[in-house]
């Protein structure tokens, strides 16, 4: 097992981004190669969707399984080290993303939400799902 010091731990962490990622970045291609065309991380709106769709009143978000807590996942791993700051953060981060979905459907906007291990399966999947999402009229959608 690799451990790291504190001060690598803290460099680590910091670098990781939370914008513009590769797994957004695959489906952002993919959704522009679809025909698609949106907007990206529009802050007027509840937390600063990842790709806006105002042609479709739709919002998406690409969410890390880690940082999101993706419920069964294999890349939902917690740290063994300060495990109270990470329960924390985890249900801080879980009830933010809840929040800002019940605050973008009372603004009469639909919400999708991609997981990361499904782009890691499957992009062009990901993207078709996505993309008949858009074109239906279902509220909420949930790849995973």
């Amino acid at each position: 097992m690799h451990v790291s010091t504190t001060p690598q731990r803290s460099r680590m962490m910091a670098s990781i981004r939370g914008k513009n990622t590769r797994p957004e970045l695959s489906l952002r291609s993919a959704m522009f190669a679809a025909g698609f065309r949106y907007r990206l991380h529009v802050r007027g709106l509840p937390g600063s969707p990842d790709l806006v769709f105002p042609k479709y009143r739709a919002v998406l978000f690409v969410h890390g399984c880690f940082w999101h807590r993706h419920d069964g996942c294999r890349y939902t791993t917690s740290p063994k080290s300060n495990e109270d700051f990470w329960s924390l953060k985890f249900e801080g981060n879980a009830s933010r993303d809840a929040r800002n979905v019940a605050l973008l459907k009372e603004q009469g906007w639909r919400v999708a939400i991609v997981w990361e291990c499904e782009l890691k399966r499957s992009v062009d999947e990901a993207a078709q799902a996505a993309g008949e999402w858009l074109r239906g009229n279902g509220a909420t959608l949930i790849i995973e």
